[in-house]
């Protein structure tokens, strides 16, 4: 009975050694028409207006950074921040200038597309 046992056993061993080594299979991948729709998009460019003051400028890398008013069409309270500008816009504009500018925004980040003193 124990050469039964023994024998059983080690014509066991490798089935099981074999089965140990067999990687598990990947989940199969869903192929849905609809798999884009629930991907997040990029946020669309809006168009807003606002009002502020020139507290930084920086003509050579297009940086300009205003202390600016509410700006009710991007929901963004009174705040200085940071903008880009192209570098020809800033020509004539100084730190302490008091500006009107039209801002295209994508998500948080706004690039001013036209300023005017006030």
């Amino acid at each position: 009975m124990k050469n039964i046992l023994m024998t059983a056993t080690l014509l066991a061993l490798p089935l099981g050694v074999t089965a140990c080594g067999k990687p598990a299979e990947a989940p199969k991948a869903e192929t849905s028409t609809d798999a884009m729709a629930d991907m997040a998009m990029p946020a669309e460019a809006k168009m807003a207006k606002g009002t502020g003051t020139v507290t930084a400028i920086d003509p050579a890398s297009g940086k300009i950074t205003l202390e600016h008013d509410a700006i009710p069409a991007v929901e963004w309270p009174a705040m200085t921040m940071g903008f880009s500008a192209k570098p020809e816009l800033l020509k004539g504009i100084a730190v302490g200038d008091k500006v009107g500018f039209n801002l295209t925004v994508i998500g948080n980040a706004g690039e001013v597309t036209s300023i005017q003193k006030r």
